[in-house]
């Protein structure tokens, strides 16, 4: 008996998790965690903050254990020498490069927060949408069934004026017909949900098939000032603080082929031992030094500072384009947002007037004061009315999604 409660209470279980719902809340905190996107681009933000040390930019020295040794067993006299040592070898000057190097390794760790920044805001307002799309079709399919119930009651009142003979049959045929089509209209929804629901399961990083619910509305409570928008929208949308970071990386290296120019002067020192035979011996510290003056290199560093110069100003046109197609999205989202409001409002009222339409054609049926035809027209004002509030909630949404993601937000 054990195994057949087991599978009782697997089932109870599966049944009550499969009524968990998920709010847009959970759903952003699983995808920060889970999304592939997210966790490829921290691990390159991770990749750039390794790589900013003063190590990596060339102040520090390297030390390295050396050695070697020779036999040669066919001379005349067999001969062999060892030769080891610890050397330490460190650039001392090199015209200020190293820092410049330095300060470039931090924008570039900046440049990884920021874009790792706004891949978290474009998983986001994914995740919103696609959040909102799978509580769209819920809505859409409520509306589809609570159609099917006046469906089902048009074809009791005409089935009754039929049988009484004050209707003809094909005015019932054609309301049985309606009922069937929007009966293949909910299945079809339901196909609909679930692929909403997959597509978000796979921006979560978790299995496709996980069963979850969502919230029955879209909540849309966002104000907000168009100037001050405009006015910050460069200091923190992180498109435009990207390029900018970019251009800035693209000066850094411009100085650093410009400090190629000037002298190296390298400091060495060590200890070192070496032995022939078994005869002679020597060991003790080294110390010297070098210097390198770049006097010709088949024009090396003034090709790099012309190709840098290009790349500064490839940077600044990627800005300043970066801006301008910025600025207008969110001016199209703004509009866009306004519109769907005032749509918004508009088509509640005639939802709640295209319902009341529909009972009292309904009711006006049941007296024998109209036909089915008429009632079948306000059905489908009705359907319409439904389906157009849904989608302008959900536009709202959207553009108030893309609003915040704009602004960093999220």
């Amino acid at each position: 008996m054990k195994p057949f409660f087991l599978l009782i209470f697997l089932a109870i279980f599966s049944i009550a998790d499969a009524q968990t719902v998920m709010t847009v809340e959970d759903a952003l905190n699983i995808a920060l965690k889970n999304n592939y996107g997210i966790l490829i681009a921290g691990n390159e933000a991770s990749i750039s903050k390794y790589n900013n040390t003063i190590g990596n930019a060339g102040m520090m020295p390297n030390v390295s254990l050396t050695g070697n040794g020779s036999y040669n067993p066919k001379n005349t006299k067999s001969y062999k020498s060892i030769n080891s040592g610890v050397e330490l070898s460190w650039t001392l000057f090199d015209g200020g490069k190293m820092f410049v190097t330095k300060n470039k390794l931090s924008e570039i760790q900046a440049l990884g927060e920021i874009q790792f920044k706004d891949k978290v805001l474009q998983t986001q307002y994914s995740v919103v949408s696609a959040y909102y799309d799978v509580v769209r079709q819920k809505q859409q399919f409520n509306s589809i069934n609570e159609i099917i119930n006046y469906n089902k009651e048009l074809v009791k009142i005409l089935q009754t004026s039929f049988d009484g003979g004050s209707v003809r049959k094909s005015n019932l045929l054609q309301a049985k017909i309606d009922l069937n089509v929007y009966t293949e209209n909910s299945i079809n929804q339901q196909y609909t949900i679930d692929a909403a629901k997959k597509y978000l399961n796979e921006l979560l990083g978790v299995s496709t098939d996980s069963m979850f619910e969502v919230v029955d509305s879209i909540p849309t409570s966002f104000t907000f000032n168009k100037s001050e928008l405009l006015q910050n929208l460069s200091s923190v949308n992180t498109s435009i603080l990207s390029f900018q970071k970019q251009m800035d990386v693209a000066k850094l290296g411009l100085k650093e082929y410009r400090k190629s120019r000037f002298p190296q002067v390298n400091f060495r020192a060590g200890y070192f031992m070496s032995q022939v035979d078994n005869s002679s011996s020597n060991f003790g510290p080294q110390f010297g030094g070098s210097i390198s003056i770049p006097i010709y290199q088949s024009g090396k560093i003034r090709r790099q500072i012309s190709i840098a110069k290009l790349d500064i100003q490839s940077a600044e046109y990627d800005l300043e384009n970066t801006k301008l197609q910025v600025k207008n999205d969110l001016l199209n989202a703004i509009n866009q947002y306004e519109n769907q409001q005032r749509l918004q409002a508009i088509e509640k009222e005639n939802k709640e007037l295209t319902k009341e339409n529909l009972d009292i054609s309904l009711q006006r049926l049941k007296l024998g004061q109209t036909t089915s035809l008429e009632v079948h027209q306000a059905q489908e004002n009705y359907v319409q009315s439904c389906t157009r509030l849904i989608n302008f909630e959900y536009n709202l949404k959207i553009a108030e999604t893309k609003l915040k993601q704009l602004l960093a937000l999220m």
